[in-house]
């Protein structure tokens, strides 16, 4: 719980110009990183459940940074991709991300900031 609290302090410290919580910086991300991907499948991907990913996603579509659409194949699913604004602030977000990282990882030795991540892979 420490840890958690730790991290989201230094996440909120270094992102506070864009305005976004540590959950909808993931959607944008993972969505940046694929281009275009169904709703259903970034909660997944994102580890949001169907109600969660659905709120985030509305907000970010109400802030101009997400479009939405109906799957030409499926239209019970929804295709997500970045708007030009979305882009070009995920992007900005993404050049200072791995501050959040260094932060939170700082009181660590190098050797022991790659085992934490070995192991979080391991459990996550």
């Amino acid at each position: 719980r420490r840890a958690h609290q730790r991290s989201t302090g230094h996440f909120n410290e270094v992102m506070a110009g864009f305005d976004v919580t540590p959950t909808q910086f993931a959607a944008l991300a993972r969505i940046d990183d694929l281009g275009e991907v169904s709703q259903n499948e970034l909660g997944r991907l994102t580890a949001m459940d169907p109600a969660t990913i659905y709120g985030v996603i509305t907000r970010l579509a109400k802030r101009g940074f997400v479009h939405q659409r109906a799957d030409e194949t499926d239209g019970r699913l929804v295709r997500l991709s970045l708007t030009d604004t979305g882009r070009a602030a995920v992007r900005a977000m993404k050049a200072v991300a791995a501050d959040v990282s260094a932060r939170t990882l700082a009181p660590l030795s190098l050797a022991d900031q790659r085992q934490l991540l070995t192991l979080l892979k391991r459990i996550g």
